[in-house]
């Protein structure tokens, strides 16, 4: 999962070797959080007019994780 997240955010932005994620511990309802960290020119980049960017990495996030049963959450940092 780790990995689809930052081939995904690597496509969009100028500077890919800034592309870092970091993962949380499950929450008590199962649920992982992905944080994903940018460079700070290409935060417009990934999130996108209107958010319609970001929106499309966490369904495709949400999509990947329910062919593993499990549930995510994407936080753009």
């Amino acid at each position: 999962m780790e990995e689809l997240l930052i081939s995904i955010a690597q496509g969009l932005v100028e500077d890919p070797t800034a592309v870092t994620v970091t993962v949380d511990e499950p929450a008590e309802d199962g649920t992982v959080t992905y944080h994903l960290h940018v460079a700070e020119n290409d935060m417009g980049r990934v999130i996108g007019k209107q958010g319609r960017i970001a929106k499309a990495i966490r369904v495709v996030m949400r999509a990947a994780a329910t062919r593993q049963d499990t549930k995510v959450s994407v936080e753009i940092d």
